[in-house]
């Protein structure tokens, strides 16, 4: 198998025993970017000559005999809202188009402790709003599988890299399935961590009660080994959890199931919308699990049907609050020709968002405007706890939950986008968990029959307890036929 597609704890392997150095190994992906960039555009910015410095460091370290961490002289791309030190950070938004980031986030910083090299910003829709990354003001992200398809979104473009064996790695960013969707819809793992387990500092905020950095892989493993890196408390987020991070690894060679009980929410099964091809691949994974030993039993989430409206309303109104700051004053886009302030404020917002980000921050603002906040907001953040009140009541007499996380397969570019209401549905089985805060992961499942592209698997766990939500999907893909490589060439 081509070096491109190999996981990072094979690659680690390799190093390790001297097969092949760190440079070599990102001189193999910088060449498959030269090979399929052109095709995907996942990358928004290539960082050729510091990939090869910091791996040139790495293979140093090797020679001297150093131990080298899991992770080091591997290649991945970081989603292009999270901050690089000296990195142009674009949001994928004329708004920041020339931006350079002045610090590292917290989780860059982590993984610059662990070796960690960094090939490229991942392209997304534009402030990380929208399921397709084909918001983004500089490219439209295409799906490795079918280049005619979307990736999903919004970290579309870290899903597609992985996948097109552009990195090793990605981290990508979730606020409503952002991370999990085009991990489905590209045959990736992906993994949204717990509100509050990985620090936001260096994250450019969507929704602040929503938004959490996780990985995208190609195994369970890989997933495992990035989080381990990521996780913990930092003191320059106020939302991030001081709670001891879990041996996420320890459970990894697990291969059955035996004495977990893994609920099926019948409004996600059985609730309609969902594709005859994704059901079929997902009950064959369902029997999978039940061969491996788990007992399947269906619970019931029953205000998932108001998970939607809540949703958008509580991320809309914290868009319009976040984004507030790009006023055209201090940093971003400024307009020419205005006359006054308030001028300043209009045009270089009119200039510098998309349709799809002003769409947003108007219902926002709508929302959190006097005589609608007791009607709309308030409501939703109410539904917010009784939905967080569902997971509970399930969780209670399960260990984990089972879902789909795309009702379809990838849909063909352009397909759903002169309707935003029907784009919002798409999201129907991975928001819930956000306003939860609980972890989900997306794990490949099969092939739909029909149009021979990926269908994902969620897993949904308590709080905080990624540890034994990783430990059962690894014996579940250990179990669950593996997919080949998506069939781009160069």
């Amino acid at each position: 198998m081509a070096i491109y597609n190999l996981p990072v704890y094979e690659l680690h392997k390799k190093l390790v025993a001297g097969e092949i150095s760190s440079v070599e190994i990102t001189k193999g992906f910088l060449g498959r970017i030269a090979e399929v960039e052109q095709q995907v555009d996942a990358l928004v910015t290539v960082c050729g000559e510091d990939a090869l410095a910091q791996a040139a460091e790495v293979d140093g370290k090797i020679s001297r005999g150093e131990k080298i961490a899991p992770l080091a002289g591997i290649p991945g791309v970081i989603k292009d809202n999270i901050c690089i030190k000296s990195v142009k950070m674009t949001c994928s938004s004329r708004m920041l188009e020339n931006f350079i980031a002045p610090y590292d986030a917290t989780a860059i910083v982590k993984l610059r402790q662990n070796d960690a090299v960094f090939i490229g910003k991942a392209n997304l829709d534009e402030f990380a709003m929208g399921t397709t990354t084909a918001t983004s003001y500089f490219k439209k992200t295409k799906n490795p599988w079918d280049l005619s398809c979307t990736p999903g979104g919004s970290s579309g473009g870290s899903a597609a890299a992985v996948a097109a064996g552009e990195a090793a790695w990605a981290l990508g960013s979730d606020t409503g399935g952002s991370i999990r969707q085009p991990a489905s819809l590209c045959g990736c793992v992906g993994l949204k961590p717990t509100y509050g387990l990985v620090s936001r500092y260096g994250l450019v905020a969507y929704g602040s009660s929503f938004d959490q950095i996780g990985p995208l892989t190609r195994s369970v493993a890989d997933a495992a080994m990035l989080l381990s890196i990521i996780a913990g408390h930092d003191p320059k987020d106020s939302t991030c959890s001081a709670q001891p991070t879990a041996d996420y690894m320890a459970g990894l060679g697990r291969r059955d199931l035996r004495g977990l009980r893994l609920g099926l929410p019948k409004e996600y099964w059985s609730g309609g919308g969902l594709d005859p091809e994704v059901g079929q691949v997902l009950e064959q994974a369902l029997n999978t699990a039940g061969k491996l030993g788990a007992e399947l039993a269906e619970v019931s989430l029953p205000h998932t049907r108001y998970a939607i409206a809540a949703y958008y309303i509580l991320v809309m109104a914290e868009a319009s609050s976040n984004l507030a700051r790009y006023d055209g004053v201090r940093y971003g886009v400024r307009a020419a020709g205005a006359t006054e302030l308030k001028d300043l404020y209009k045009k270089s917002r009119s200039e510098g968002f998309g349709d799809e980000v002003k769409r947003r921050i108007m219902l926002g603002t709508y929302v959190l405007s006097s005589g609608y906040y007791d009607a709309y907001y308030r409501k939703a953040a109410q539904v917010r706890r009784l939905i967080v009140q569902d997971f509970e009541q399930a969780l209670s007499g399960c260990d984990l939950l089972l879902a789909p996380v795309s009702p379809i397969t990838a849909w063909k570019k352009g397909e759903k986008n002169a309707d935003p209401l029907r784009m919002f549905l798409l999201d129907a089985f991975t928001l819930p968990v956000n306003l939860a805060g609980l972890p989900g992961l997306s794990m490949p499942a099969g092939l739909g029959g029909k149009s021979s592209l990926p269908v994902g698997l969620q897993l949904i766990g308590r709080g905080f307890d990624e540890a034994g939500l990783l430990s059962a999907a690894a014996a579940l893909e250990k179990a669950l036929p593996p997919l080949p490589p998506p069939p781009i060439t160069g």
